[in-house]
């Protein structure tokens, strides 16, 4: 369960607490993590149970590093994050649409035609609202990357066991033991050659379950140029829209 507004500010120094820095208490997190969204906001996740005093210290070595990423993303979205798109665009398949909301009875309901996603609702339930946003971002991505990853697998002569599609807050994708790859939705926002790339990396996890010189000597023979896409999608989450991460 993610913390609460006044138990993430409990975890931070007032000198290191800023309006727009949270902390987020997960489940599935095995190390601290920070991450920096359009318009300047920070999240840190955390491991449940994190004693206050680690958070510190991570926040205190990191500090820097995030002051200048806040800097970078601060122009970057001027949207407030609880607004609703009026068009959706996704750099890794080049589809765009023009979404429209009209007033109706009950839980919103999307209907997607050629170019334009159209919602219907109570127009004042912006959470539900973008709920159904959110559930169809998840159907595309399915729709769009699992077949992609199959096709990649394929071209590679590699082998994954299933694949699933989350919309993930800290990664943007990973790979189990038993070969099920997860891929984050929000790779629709990357370019193609970033998504090939952590298509690339999460299969050659199939061979390697780490990040060895082996893991990483496959992984190049398989996209030379992986540090350039690497850096890129370390920055990825600039291209991701609010609504698509709340």
């Amino acid at each position: 369960m993610a913390a609460s507004p006044e138990s993430q500010l409990a975890l931070l120094e007032p000198a290191q607490a800023q309006p727009t820095w949270q902390v987020r208490e997960s489940l599935r997190a095995r190390r601290l993590t920070v991450r920096v969204f359009p318009g300047g906001r920070v999240e840190i996740v955390v491991p449940v149970g994190t004693r206050a005093r680690l958070v510190q210290q991570f926040v205190a070595r990191h500090r820097r590093w995030i002051e200048r990423k806040v800097g970078e993303f601060r122009h970057l979205s001027t949207e407030p994050e609880d607004a609703l798109p009026m068009s959706v665009a996704f750099r890794a398949t080049g589809q765009q649409y023009a979404v429209a909301y009209l007033p109706g009875r009950g839980a919103p309901h999307l209907e997607q035609s050629e170019g334009v996603l159209t919602i219907r609702g109570e127009l004042d339930r912006t959470p539900l609202m973008r709920h159904a946003l959110q559930r169809w971002l998840l159907r595309t991505a399915h729709d769009n990357l699992v077949p992609w990853l199959s096709a990649t697998a394929g071209h590679h002569e590699l082998e994954f066991s299933r694949a699933q599609v989350r919309r993930q807050r800290t990664r943007w994708g990973s790979c189990s033991r038993t070969g099920t790859i997860s891929i984050n939705a929000c790779l629709m926002f990357q370019s193609p050659d970033v998504v090939r790339y952590l298509f690339v990396h999460e299969l050659a996890h199939t061979v390697h379950m780490n990040h060895s010189r082996r893991f990483w000597r496959l992984v190049e023979r398989l996209e030379p140029g992986w540090r350039a896409l690497d850096r890129e999608l370390s920055a990825g989450w600039r291209y991701v829209p609010h609504w698509a991460i709340g």
